[in-house]
């Protein structure tokens, strides 16, 4: 029950921030940069993209 008081007013603050227009274009825009960021880490894709980039020029 304890865990309950705690998450329910956290869901229910989180719920405000949701329905804001500007709020949910804020997240897309940090979660693009941060999956364009994750995708350059990650070495099977940064070896897709190098040889793609070597294929162009």
């Amino acid at each position: 029950m304890t865990m309950l008081d705690v998450l329910l007013p956290t869901m229910m603050m989180a719920n405000g921030f949701w329905q804001s227009p500007f709020f949910l274009v804020l997240l897309a825009l940090v979660a693009g940069y941060l999956g364009a960021k994750a995708v350059e880490r990650i070495p099977f894709t940064r070896r897709i993209i190098e040889r793609r980039e070597a294929e162009q020029g």
